[in-house]
């Protein structure tokens, strides 16, 4: 499961990172939520890498109600290539979508307290993620993102059984080319990070209402 994350670096490190220029309106996330605009790289018509933003929770082509996507804000790397609403996409649509950190949270009686995993280093990532282009009736066309999702490592097992796919180097070229990547060497990739990739640490509750986008949300509680 990913509700929320972070993406808190500079415009220049997520440019790196990516690889491609990014909007020039790029502004760190220290609370994206599930409905908004995400920053996200493709490989376009062309063959080229380019950065687009996506709406969080899928909408597949064939859907009639919009109303889908918020039923569709993770895929199972599992099962993403079967899967009526999501294989599609798997086969021919796959992102990238940066990040530093990503929430989940720990219910302790009526409390649920939020954790926030990142990399000791603070240094950003990318998910794995798949896009569509959903046409309406009327009004424009709307591209919506999921992020995949796969087993928990060790790390993030104690809090939910399931975290993003976190792809680095290589594996996140291969998965961002659908075309040169097969169905099941994609699937591959869609692994749990290494135990010593991430560092989790309790944060404020303040990250608990998606309207709260600032520093406050990953502050350390001591």
């Amino acid at each position: 499961m990913c509700g929320r994350f972070t993406i808190t670096v500079a415009a220049a490190e997520v440019a790196e990172l990516l690889g491609i220029a990014i909007p020039p309106d790029y502004r760190p996330r220290y609370n994206a939520a599930p409905s908004q605009n995400l920053l996200a790289a493709r490989v376009n018509d062309a063959g080229k890498r380019e950065a687009v933003l996506l709406r969080w929770g899928l909408i597949p082509s064939w859907a009639t109600d919009p109303k889908i996507a918020y039923s569709l804000i993770n895929a199972r790397g599992e099962t993403a290539a079967q899967k009526p609403s999501f294989r599609s996409a798997f086969k021919k649509r796959r992102c990238i979508i940066p990040a530093d950190g990503f929430f989940e949270w720990k219910k302790e009686g009526k409390l649920k307290r939020p954790h926030w995993f990142h990399r000791k280093d603070r240094k950003p990532f990318v998910f794995a993620g798949l896009w569509e282009r959903w046409e309406p009736e009327k009004g424009e066309a709307v591209e919506t993102c999921t992020i995949v999702t796969t087993e928990a490592n060790e790390v993030v097992k104690p809090f939910h059984d399931r975290m993003p796919v976190i792809l680095t180097g290589l594996a996140a070229d291969r998965w961002i080319k659908p075309g040169d990547v097969t169905i099941d060497a994609a699937g591959e990739l869609l692994k749990p990070a290494p135990k010593s990739f991430l560092v989790e640490n309790e944060v404020s509750t303040v990250v608990n209402s998606p309207k709260t986008d600032s520093p406050q949300c990953i502050e350390a509680v001591v």
